[in-house]
């Protein structure tokens, strides 16, 4: 059995769709009682109160881990996951890490506890993620405007359903043991190039207004640590060459090009309608 965390995210939502549809028995816990397909088993948990998490992993082999902003913000203690982790018997455990920390841009103390926990480990570093840009559906919906910071820099965000099938394969397969995975999109995209993008799946044109640094942070401060949107901003505005670099890791681990940005597009465009 694997158990999926943050089952109804943007990430573990597809991974629970794409498990169960290869026949495997799988557990979606999140904070709140997750939607899942038949035969999938929901548990309502909090990472954290690692103890909630007891009854969920109870006979499972592998587990998913992701550990949300609210986590983060509400000051999760990964180890004392990890513990009841241990002492419920898991033996592999795949952590969605970030980019960021290969870079140096973000600290290494969640995969080091992973590392450093017994199990089998896989770690899984996307990049930006295509998802991202739906923080734009409000200002679109309501006057055909994105405001975004540094409109001409591009990165090669990826489509969430990547990393999902990315996930579904490593857990599926006892080779991945002890294997890291950089994540990106096929090729680098700048907001001016994604908001067009957008526009033309609406067929209509859309305007983009430039931020400041110091809006941008002023208005992502509100939902993540201010370490992290400084850190974002700096990998956003000014990237490094490795966050602009396109990662065959989605090519080597689904044999298959990773998404266009304008697919995830076609995905989601109702949320821009």
């Amino acid at each position: 059995m694997i158990v999926v965390t943050g089952a109804t995210g943007n990430v573990g939502r597809p991974l629970v769709q794409a498990l169960a549809a290869a026949g495997e028995k799988v557990t979606a816990v999140a904070r709140r009682v997750p939607d899942v397909p038949d035969g999938v088993v929901s548990v309502q948990a909090d990472l954290l109160r690692p103890e909630s998490l007891e009854s969920a992993l109870d006979g499972a082999d592998a587990l998913f881990l992701l550990t949300s902003g609210e986590w983060h913000a509400g000051g999760g203690d990964l180890a004392a996951v990890l513990d009841v982790v241990r002492a419920s018997g898991v033996r592999r455990v795949v952590l969605l890490s970030s980019q960021g920390v290969g870079t140096g841009r973000h600290s290494p103390h969640l995969e080091d506890a992973v590392t450093g926990s017994g199990a089998a480990w896989t770690l899984l570093r996307p990049g930006g993620f295509a998802s991202n840009d739906l923080a734009w559906a409000g200002t679109i919906r309501g006057g055909r405007t994105v405001f975004a910071p540094f409109p001409d820099v591009a990165i090669p965000v990826i489509d969430p359903a990547d990393i999902a099938d990315v996930a579904a394969s490593v857990l599926l397969d006892d080779g991945h043991a002890g294997r890291t995975y950089e994540l990106t999109g096929p090729e680098p995209v700048s907001p001016r190039q994604r908001v067009a993008a957008i526009g033309a799946a609406l067929g209509e044109e859309l305007r983009l207004v430039e931020q400041t640094r110091a809006e941008a942070a002023a208005q992502m401060v509100r939902f993540m640590p201010e370490r992290v949107v400084e850190a974002t901003l700096d990998a956003i505005g000014d990237p490094m060459p490795a966050e602009q670099r396109v990662s065959p890791d989605v090519q080597r681990v689904l044999g298959r090009s990773p998404r266009a940005y304008a697919e995830w597009v076609g995905s989601a465009v109702a949320a821009f309608r």
